[in-house]
C-alpha cells in the first residue's frame, strides 16, 4: 500500500490531513510543493483545481480536507473521525464545514496580509518542506508572489480586517465550548475537534507543525499583539491540539 499527501506544509489544510492520517495510524509519505510551482502536479492528478492536500492512495485521488477524512473513515475504518450516531455525525460535520468555510479562510486572509510584507520572514514558511534553492527562487519573484497571492486570496486591508473579526468571534466561540466540555460534539475527539485544533494551529504555533515558526519580534506587531492578547482564549484549543496530535 502507498500513501502520499500532496501538501505545503505551511498550510493548516494540510495539517487536518497530516493529523488524520497519524491519527489512524497511516504510513504516508509527505510531498511537499513550493506554492505557484505546485499547479501543474495537483492539476494533472485531480483535473480539477490546484488546491491542497490532495491523497493518493494506490493511485486513488482524493482532494481537499474533509473528502480526506470522508475517505480515510472509510478505508482505515479504526480511530473514527466521524461519529457513527446520525445526530452526533450531522453536527460534527456542521461544525467542520463551519469552520473550513470560516475559519481556515480568515486565517489565510490576516496573516497573509501582514507577513506579505515581511519577505524574508514568510519565505522559509512558504518554502518549508521543499529543496534549498527554492527559497532563492520565491525571494526573486517575490513582488509577483505577493501580487498573485493577494489577488488570488483577495487579501487586503479591509479583508484583513473582517478576517480578524471573524477569527475572534469563533476562537470565543470555541473557547466558551471547550471550557464546559472536553469536545464540540459527543463524549470524543472527531473531526469537529480535528477542524478547530489543526485551522487555528498556526495561531499558537505548535512545534510538530512542519514549518520554522519565527521568533516573536520578527512577527508582525498587528499580528503578535493580537496573539499576545489571545493566547489565553486559545489556551483550551492548544491543549486539545496537544493532547490528540
Amino acid at each position: 500500500m502507498t500513501v502520499k499527501l500532496y501538501q505545503f506544509c505551511i498550510s493548516h489544510y494540510s495539517e487536518k490531513a497530516r493529523w488524520a492520517l497519524d491519527y489512524k495510524g497511516v504510513n504516508y509519505k509527505p510531498i511537499n510543493l513550493l506554492p505557484g510551482q505546485h499547479a501543474r502536479t495537483i492539476t494533472q492528478m485531480t483535473r480539477a483545481d490546484s488546491s491542497v492536500p490532495v491523497l493518493d492512495h494506490d493511485g486513488q485521488i482524493v482532494q481537499g480536507s474533509a473528502q480526506i477524512v470522508d475517505y480515510l473513515d472509510q478505508m482505515f475504518p479504526d480511530n473514527p473521525l466521524t461519529p457513527a450516531d446520525p445526530i452526533l455525525r450531522e453536527q460534527a460535520l456542521e461544525w467542520e464545514k463551519k469552520l473550513d468555510e470560516q475559519a481556515g479562510p480568515a486565517i489565510r486572509t490576516w496573516v497573509y496580509h501582514y507577513f506579505l510584507q515581511r519577505p524574508k520572514v514568510v519565505v522559509p514558511l512558504l518554502a518549508a518542506g521543499t529543496p534549498f534553492y527554492n527559497r532563492i527562487l520565491l525571494s526573486l519573484a517575490f513582488s509577483r508572489v505577493d501580487e498573485i497571492m493577494r489577488k488570488w486570496m483577495k487579501i487586503n486591508q479591509k479583508t484583513a480586517d473582517a478576517a480578524q473579526q471573524t477569527l475572534e468571534q469563533l476562537v470565543t466561540e470555541l473557547t466558551d465550548i471547550y471550557r464546559q466540555r472536553p469536545y464540540l460534539v459527543g463524549d470524543r475527539f472527531s473531526r469537529a475537534d480535528l477542524a478547530a485544533a489543526a485551522l487555528l494551529a498556526p495561531l499558537f504555533q505548535p512545534p510538530q507543525y512542519p514549518v520554522p515558526w519565527p521568533k516573536p519580534a520578527r512577527i508582525p506587531k498587528p499580528v503578535q499583539s493580537w496573539l499576545e492578547e489571545w493566547r489565553p482564549k486559545l489556551e483550551p484549543i492548544e491543549a486539545l491540539y496537544q493532547k490528540h496530535r
